[in-house]
């Protein structure tokens, strides 16, 4: 268990723009922060984080609350785990007593995959860096590469001894469970025998965003030409090869740093440009890059540029790449290295300020990249640069925003000497536009569309009432406000009306006693649980801390809670303002906004009572109903009061 102390002091250090920034590209929005949704596929913003507030929303799926809630949806941390993360990040000793051996077993599936591989990056670098073999053979790999002891260390990188069971062993041995080496991949089990998977090779622990190992890449360092080069972990519930990126835990904060993620190849080539200095560099690991890698990067920016070796496999690999990255609306440069180069051995042989300098004169739009590289193939044939420009329209049609797609025919017309309604009519063809005709590219007429959408559905008014009662203790509960109470009386006629009278409270208190003198109870048992611990934090604390209540919150209330507290800043994310559509926050008249939401709630209520009376009195005798009429009478002259206080109609 880990301490109170440790977790209030966490809690205290971890700022949730900083956190988040390390998962999402944040840009500023005002006081807040807004981005690309993480938890789903999409190109408009719908991801808020508030800085004052200490919480996180995203419209898109609904997900939020505070910035260890993030960690646990987002890398599917256990509490105890999302504490750790962040004491880590901000140098915090965490307090805990160890766990026993029954604990350990007590673990999850998937979390007791994370700590053998955990044990297994350790293993592997120890090997490395203390043994005998481990130096003279791994170690000295690694520094032939020219990679220093600081960079070894920086990226876990490690030696599986050249014996058969050697790590399965040892991992037995400190109490980890055969069924999960064997499920991680690092172990193969035949029958009653076990072997070591990376036996006799370097080691490259593959990490996640957040820094978690989940898998590993080795590399044979003999010349047997019956085993791979290379040889990665099998896909497994914790890895799985097509959605994660070599180096984007070293490399996400440089990536939206710089707005620019370099491409690479190899695990070698992320490694030597991070030593030289550029940290915005990932790989795919040696797999053709997937949609799922792209949208990782998408992210942290909307920049990407391939670097790729001067063979034309290097070439071809690139080219591929291209169209799957434009398919995610995503802008995309090429770089080539000199002839016998690569990334790896380009950055080995340069200082930082020549890498630089040279990417910056030689990354060319995918558009003059392609037209430069298949042009040499097709020289003077003019089949063969047919077949160029239409490869060329093929990666334009592959891109989501028209306008862009517009800019690059203009760019290939230019470039390749053709006209652009030809180019416009094979894009159209391209695009799924059967008849081979250009799309036309005026504006239509505007039309009048019949409206034949089917009514919504109601809107309970009773849930939006006890939902702003919450929202407003929540953001106002200790403001001291003057408010405007409303007192029945008796006027000479006999009838009910509402005096005022003005006296001063805060917030909660005058919702508390209101809602107390009316003995109404919230009928969503949701929002009575949170009114509540709302309450009681008030009664409790002299100080009332948001900040302290959303970090305490059980998680199942996350989601709930952080919409409330958000709903405003969908203002900020849709940019009304630019648009002249000027909002109301809800800072703008507390007090009244308290008394009409208490009104309106004891007018729902004095409505559903005259609908209950009005079925009551077909039920009862008829000598009965005299006394019920009279009930009723009376609450419609109260709801008549009511309503003419709100402004409302009957």
């Amino acid at each position: 268990m880990i301490s109170k102390s440790t977790i209030d002091r966490v809690f205290e250090a971890s700022r949730v723009e900083e956190v988040l920034g390390d998962f999402v590209n944040l840009k500023k929005s005002g006081s807040n922060y807004k981005g690309l949704s993480p938890f789903s596929d999409e190109r408009t913003p719908s991801f808020m984080v508030s800085p004052v507030k200490q919480i996180w929303k995203d419209f898109s799926s609904g997900k939020g609350g505070n910035v260890v809630a993030f960690l646990m949806e987002h890398e599917h941390f256990t509490y105890p785990e999302a504490i750790k993360y962040l004491a880590k990040k901000y140098n915090i000793e965490v307090e805990e007593t160890e766990q026993s051996q029954e604990q350990k077993e007590q673990a999850d599936e998937r979390e007791s995959m994370y700590l053998v591989s955990e044990f297994a990056a350790k293993y592997f670098q120890n090997n490395l860096l203390k043994t005998e073999l481990g130096k003279a053979i791994g170690l000295s790999y690694f520094r032939e590469r020219g990679f220093t002891d600081e960079t070894i260390k920086k990226f876990g990188l490690g030696y599986c001894l050249d014996e058969w069971d050697a790590f399965t062993s040892e991992a037995i041995r400190k109490g980890y469970k055969l069924e999960f080496l064997e499920k991680t991949g690092l172990t193969i089990v035949k029958g009653e025998k076990q072997f070591d998977r990376f036996k006799g090779r370097v080691m490259f622990p593959i990490q996640s965003m957040s820094g978690r190992v989940l898998g590993f890449g080795g590399r044979i360092l003999t010349n047997d030409k019956k085993a791979a080069k290379y040889l990665n972990s099998p896909e497994s519930e914790i890895y799985h090869k097509s959605k994660v990126l070599y180096g984007i835990y070293h490399a996400k904060q440089a990536i939206a740093k710089e707005d620019n993620c370099y491409l690479v190849e190899g695990y070698t080539d992320v490694i030597q440009f991070n030593q030289s200095g550029i940290e915005n560099v990932v790989s795919s690991s040696g797999t053709s890059l997937t949609p799922e890698q792209i949208r990782l990067i998408n992210r942290l920016t909307k920049n990407i540029t391939v670097l790729f070796d001067s063979d034309a496999a290097g070439q071809r690999a690139s080219i591929r790449g291209i169209d799957l990255i434009l398919e995610q609306g995503m802008n995309v440069k090429v770089c080539a290295f000199p002839e016998g180069e690569d990334p790896d051995s380009f950055a080995k042989k340069n200082s930082e300020d020549e890498i630089q300098l040279y990417l910056r004169n030689n990354s060319k739009d995918f558009i003059n990249y392609k037209a430069s590289l298949l042009m040499e193939e097709a020289k003077n044939d003019p089949v063969k640069k047919a077949s160029l420009i239409r490869d060329m329209v093929s990666s334009i049609s592959k891109i989501p925003d028209n306008i862009q797609q517009e800019v690059y025919v203009q760019e290939t017309s230019r470039i390749m000497d053709i006209s652009e309604e030809v180019l416009f009519t094979t894009l159209a063809q391209l695009s799924g536009n059967k008849t081979g005709k250009a799309a036309p590219r005026k504006t239509k007429s505007l039309e009048v569309v019949r409206d034949e959408t089917t009514p919504g559905e109601k809107v309970d008014e009773l849930y939006v009432l006890e939902r702003t009662i919450i929202s407003l203790l929540l953001l106002y509960g200790s403001l001291e406000e003057e408010f405007e109470d409303l007192v029945v009386k008796m006027d000479e006629d006999g009838k009910m009306v509402l005096e005022p009278e003005v006296q001063k409270s805060k917030v909660y208190e005058k919702v508390f006693l209101d809602l107390q003198e009316d003995e109404v109870a919230f009928a969503n048992e949701h929002f009575q649980k949170i009114y509540q611990e709302v309450i009681n934090r008030y009664n409790a604390e002299e100080d009332f801390s948001l900040e302290g209540f959303i970090n305490e919150m059980a998680l199942e209330n996350a989601s709930e809670i952080t919409t409330i507290l958000m709903e405003e800043e969908q203002y900020v994310l849709h940019d009304w303002q630019r648009m002249d559509i000027f909002v109301k926050g809800k800072n703008e008249g507390i007090g009244r906004l308290v008394n009409e939401t208490i009104l309106s709630l004891r007018r729902y209520l004095v409505n559903q009572k005259i609908n209950e009376l009005n079925q009551e009195i077909k039920e009862v005798p008829a000598e009965d109903s005299p006394g019920i009429l009279q009930d009723i009478m009376d609450y419609l002259s109260l709801k008549k009061v009511l309503s003419n206080k709100l402004n409302r109609v009957m």
